[in-house]
């Protein structure tokens, strides 16, 4: 049985919530090494010197337990319209099914029609189905195959 807890309340990420972010990316890749603090301040001091690039945090009782990574990118096509690509989308295994992640898709999906954006468009790894389903009842569709090349 889930506890009912507040209603989640989304926001930019400042950097005071950077550890609490490094925790969901940690559950969201275990195996990755910790970076260093220095590699941290200098890859956030990036982010927030991009346009159109905004880290959301969902918060429930003043607890950051979800956040994802919003890009929106100028685009010469569709009429120049811009797209949204949302990366490292991650709520704590604790807050799942409990709205968090639904408050958070639909913020970046309001900062993409904001935007003017034609689309949001993310990935997600083949073998997480249950994040397709969740994906999938929010309204995205399985519309193109992806593909990496990790580097």
């Amino acid at each position: 049985m889930r506890t009912v807890r507040g209603v989640p309340t989304i926001r930019a990420a400042t950097a005071e919530d950077l550890p609490a972010i490094l925790g969901l990316y940690a559950e969201l890749h275990p195996d990755d090494p910790v970076p260093s603090p220095e590699s941290v301040q200098r890859a956030w001091a990036a982010i927030q010197a991009q346009p159109g690039r905004t880290i959301l945090v969902s918060e429930v009782d003043s607890v950051v337990v979800g956040t994802t990574d919003c890009a929106i990118q100028a685009n010469l096509t569709r009429n120049t319209r811009s797209l949204m690509l949302i990366e490292n989308f991650v709520v704590a295994a604790a807050s799942r099914r409990t709205g968090v992640g639904s408050a958070l898709l639909r913020e970046a999906v309001r900062l993409a029609r904001e935007a003017g954006c034609y689309k949001v468009q993310l990935l997600s790894r083949s073998s997480r189905t249950d994040a397709h389903a969740f994906y999938e009842s929010q309204g995205f569709k399985t519309l193109a195959e992806g593909y990496r090349l990790y580097l």
